[in-house]
């Protein structure tokens, strides 16, 4: 079994090294997926809804791996040059003031138009009463998380951790988002 694995890694890593873009966008969509299929379980869903699922995964493939593969990049360029715990500091300072608050309020709008096809004006009034509280939890945890993704993470593993993290918080989010549709049943 761990020679199995071994070469599944190493195929990743070869795809990640020719295709980085194309394999992060793969991988956040897989993890976004994973994240929704647990989440429609703890939820109590009976039977898995795969347009839901779908939907969630073209999330993580067509936008998270993306915006999370450029942005590392921009990182990197923005803070170039010593690599010590003031740089680490600023990249979460920054990453915390900026696409934090922009991807839980587009993963919010996203889930409500998109995924549930809720009308714009119910969706509004959801962010409007929920995103503060999501967006006060995200800054009690994502730190941390952002803390360990740019102190000991190689650029091209980023986003994978990145990922894998978010498609917990990501089961967070779902959850949230879901009680209020529940509600209003």
């Amino acid at each position: 079994m761990s020679e199995v694995v071994a070469e599944t890694w190493q195929k990743y890593l070869q795809q990640l090294q020719k295709h980085p873009l194309r394999t992060k966008a793969v991988t956040a969509g897989v993890l976004a997926g994973f994240s929704d299929a647990v989440a429609q379980k703890i939820s109590g869903i009976k039977r898995l809804q795969l347009r839901r699922l779908l939907l969630v995964m073209l999330y993580g493939f067509a936008y998270a791996g993306p915006f999370g593969h450029f942005l590392h990049k921009l990182m990197e360029v923005i803070f170039k040059g010593p690599k010590g715990k003031s740089t680490v500091a600023k990249k979460v300072l920054l990453e915390q003031l900026t696409s934090s608050p922009w991807n839980n309020m587009f993963f919010m709008m996203y889930y409500g138009l998109v995924v549930e096809g809720r009308p714009w004006g119910l969706v509004r009034n959801k962010v409007r009463k929920d995103y503060p509280t999501v967006q006060l939890t995200a800054w009690k945890f994502w730190p941390l998380v952002g803390w360990v993704n740019y102190q000991y993470m190689p650029l091209q593993f980023r986003v994978l951790f990145h990922s894998f993290v978010a498609s917990c918080w990501a089961i967070f989010l779902n959850l949230k988002a879901r009680t209020v549709a529940i509600k209003q049943a």
